[in-house]
């Protein structure tokens, strides 16, 4: 069993790998010319290196607190070369997300006490919300988890039909109603549904709308009080899917559905196609809030549970 356990864990590193090679590429091309023809690390390659950090989408407060901890070392160290900048930068940022949130994400693993495990998904269109749903759901029912989804998006007709093709591929049952149908009441019957089938896991999906926040927090703050009257305290999860690849925009999309509803957890999406991948750093720093979940490729089984150190260190392998 441990066997096929480290063979499994090796195959993601893997995919984590390649799905970091493009921003871990430009990232090293821009640290090259930020240490060319120094030896120590001195204010100068500090001041580099904030350009760097900044420019691979870490963002401004993230990046600074990363050089705080820098300086304190060479400071400490006295002489500090620049061959050792990977390896410090590698574990003063491991050791600076590893202060931000205690705890990280089993294998898509769910609470034995909440049945069923109620995940409401939100995100605005284009950020891979229904494809990490499917994904998300099929690892769940690889877990051995009894999953329905629910298509509470019900203002693209597109959205209800993209989860349908997912539920298929998954083969798992989906609850919908016609497009332009209250949100609301797709949550209520997705929830009821669960019930009967005995359902571990139920995923909803939501309208993915920033342009005026009010209704945004109104419906959200709807589809909760409605499915609470099915089962109590739901949901029990709030996912907040961002595109990696939008880099500070994702920043600013995670601020504002912060201001508009609880979120309680964080999946961010299309690590593979970016030279981005920095701001999932930034991300985890910045919001107190987990980032549970990483997409790192096309593939069904390339939505991860998101491990910081794991990440951290395929970042900065040289």
């Amino acid at each position: 069993m441990s066997l096929f356990k480290n063979i499994f864990s090796s195959k993601k590193k893997e995919t984590l790998d390649k799905g970091l090679e493009k921003s871990k590429t430009s990232f090293f091309a821009k640290m090259t010319k930020a240490v060319a023809g120094k030896s120590k690390v001195d204010d100068d390659v500090l001041d580099n290196l904030e350009e760097v950090l900044v420019s691979s989408d870490v963002g401004v407060e993230t990046t600074l607190k990363i050089i705080d901890r820098i300086e304190a070392r060479v400071s400490k160290d006295k002489y500090v070369g620049t061959d050792e900048l990977n390896v410090i930068l590698r574990e003063e940022i491991a050791g600076l997300l590893s202060e931000t949130h205690v705890g990280e994400a089993v294998e898509f693993s769910i609470p034995n006490d909440k049945k069923p495990y109620v995940i409401m998904v939100v995100g605005v269109n284009g950020v891979g919300k229904t494809t990490t749903i499917g994904k998300l759901a099929y690892q769940f029912k690889k877990q051995g988890h009894k999953v329905v989804l629910g298509a509470a998006d019900t203002f693209r007709a597109a959205a209800i039909d993209q989860l349908q093709v997912w539920a298929d591929r998954v083969d798992i049952p989906i609850v919908k109603q016609s497009m332009g149908s209250d949100p609301a009441s797709v949550a209520f019957d997705t929830l009821s549904s669960a019930i009967t089938q005995d359902a571990d896991v139920v995923i909803i999906d939501t309208a993915g709308r920033l342009h005026n926040k009010v209704n945004l927090m109104n419906e959200l703050s709807k589809i909760k009080r409605v499915m609470q009257k099915v089962v109590d305290h739901t949901p029990h999860d709030v996912l907040l899917v961002l595109d990696g690849s939008t880099g500070q925009n994702a920043f600013e999309q995670a601020k504002q559905f912060t201001k508009a509803t609880e979120v309680t957890s964080l999946a961010v999406t299309k690590l593979d196609g970016t030279a981005k991948g920095g701001v999932v750093i930034g991300i985890s720093d910045q919001f107190q809030i987990p980032v549970k979940y990483i997409g790192v490729g096309e593939g069904i089984e390339d939505l991860q549970v998101f491990n910081k150190h794991e990440f951290v260190d395929s970042f900065f392998k040289v």
